[in-house]
C-alpha cells in the first residue's frame, strides 16, 4: 500500500525535504530571493545538514499561509 502524501510524518520519520532550489520553485520564488529571505531571517524555517539547506514542505506551507495580506497596510493573521 502506497503512503499517502498528506499523511503526517511519524515522530521517527523526516517530513518530505526539499532543496533550496526545489523550495523556491514550490513557493514560486527565485532561489536568490529565498536565499535573501533566509539571510534576513524572514523566510520559511529551514534545516541545515552540513552545509546543505533543506526545507520541510509543511514549513513552506505554514510560512506561505502567514504571508496573507488584505491590503498593503493590513496583514491577515
Amino acid at each position: 500500500m502506497a503512503k499517502d502524501d498528506h499523511e503526517p510524518a511519524r515522530k521517527d520519520e523526516l517530513p518530505e525535504l526539499l532543496t533550496a532550489v526545489e523550495a523556491a520553485e514550490f513557493l514560486r520564488l527565485s532561489p536568490i530571493t529565498l536565499s535573501h529571505y533566509r539571510y534576513q531571517g524572514r523566510g520559511p524555517i529551514y534545516r541545515k545538514h552540513g552545509w546543505r539547506v533543506y526545507y520541510a514542505k509543511p514549513d513552506l506551507v505554514a510560512w506561505s499561509e502567514d504571508q496573507r495580506w488584505a491590503s498593503t497596510a493590513e496583514r491577515l493573521k
